[in-house]
């Protein structure tokens, strides 16, 4: 492969294929996977919910902008959300109402009495609450097949197998080596690899801003009565647990945070085991089963804010990167402003709000 394009957006993901969905009409563009398919690590692995404070207030208006897109195109199914506390945490609970005072989201204090009505088996103690009623479970495949199909329609192409090895500047733009997947030339290249944005960043002589990959743990058990098929998501006020239905399991995570190298993320025995203990602290269900356990990458910049915007050193260089977990859900406001930005096209309904100042690489100097 020898060929020339407008841009190469490197990573297929979640963040790849909107972004490169949302450049197709404008730009002749190359997506380029380091794996042999899309979407293996953090697309594939993610939790699946999108939920309007998620990230914090400065990514809320990213979630809102993207909801009207998500469900105009069947991605969400509404499920309500929980955060839970006990009597310690009315603190947390008066905090994060507080936090989130004005942002548009829609919560609401709940005591004792309405949390035992929506969680069966409540053990004692769990007095606090905060419901989020638009909270939903996300189709992440289904989002990332829309992307991917978006992309290919536009005439994006796709080359699996090809990881960035090393850049060279060639004249105005770049000259790109995948190894045996062959070499490309484009005039401006994103990073939008997720874990790896950083040393993809670095191999064309950026200055890492300092994402962090951060690996989370999900296990899908059996239990004892089987989970509601109407039970909120349930998140812990604290940031330990979170538990939720899937096809008649329960998904459950202990919200674990540990730093790590990119790679092909593995889950822990341990922090599946601190999930299940936290679990069963929290209802007086039996945990008949651990079906299935994976892990996946989180990765954040040092503000836990998204990167979207040129590089202030580097010419040509677009950042894309720095999604925590909510990339998913903020994946059409957040790939729609960043092709704005990238082309100096027009804001429109969907990104007339947002800041890109919040989000640009520029403020880490």
């Amino acid at each position: 492969m020898s060929e020339t394009y407008d841009i190469a957006v490197i990573g297929a993901g979640m963040a790849g294929a909107s972004i490169a969905a949302e450049l197709a009409p404008h730009a002749r563009v190359l997506l380029a996977e380091a794996e042999d398919r899309p979407g293996y690590h953090a697309t594939g692995r993610s939790a699946a919910f999108w939920e309007e404070c998620y990230g914090g207030p400065d990514v809320v208006p990213l979630t809102l902008a993207s909801g009207p897109y998500l469900r105009e195109h069947g991605m969400l199914t509404r499920r309500g959300a929980l955060y839970i506390g006990r009597g310690e945490d009315e603190a947390a609970i008066n905090a994060f109402m507080q936090r989130f005072a004005g942002t548009g989201v829609s919560i609401e204090r709940l005591g004792r009495a309405a949390l035992e009505s929506r969680i069966p088996g409540l053990r004692r103690g769990w007095d606090h609450g905060i419901a989020e009623p638009a909270c939903a479970d996300i189709d992440v495949a289904g989002l990332h097949q829309h992307y991917l199909a978006r992309a290919r329609r536009g005439g994006v192409e796709l080359l699996c197998s090809a990881r960035l090895e090393s850049t060279e500047r060639e004249g105005e733009g770049w000259r790109l080596s995948f190894g045996r997947a062959g070499e490309a030339r484009a005039r401006t290249l994103v990073v939008a690899a997720g874990a790896w944005a950083d040393p993809v960043a670095e191999l064309a002589g950026a200055r890492p801003v300092g994402i962090q990959p951060l690996r989370r743990t999900v296990a899908q058990v059996r239990t004892a009565p089987s989970p509601p098929a109407d039970l909120p998501l349930v998140l812990g006020i604290a940031g330990d647990f979170y538990f939720k239905p899937e096809h008649g399991k329960l998904w459950l995570s202990p919200q674990d945070e540990t730093p790590m190298a990119a790679a092909d993320a593995a889950p822990e025995e341990l922090d599946v085991a601190l999930a299940i203990d936290r679990f069963e602290r929290v209802v007086d269900w039996r945990i008949e089963a651990v079906e299935h356990k994976w892990a996946g990458l989180r990765s954040f910049a040092p503000d836990r804010l998204p990167v979207y915007g040129f590089d202030p050193h580097v010419e040509g260089l677009f950042w894309f990167a720095g999604q925590g977990g909510f990339g998913i859900q903020t994946a059409p406001a957040a790939a729609r402003l960043a092709a704005q930005l990238l082309l100096a096209l027009p804001r429109d309904a969907m990104t007339e709000r947002l800041d890109p100042a919040l989000y640009s690489p520029a403020r880490f100097g």
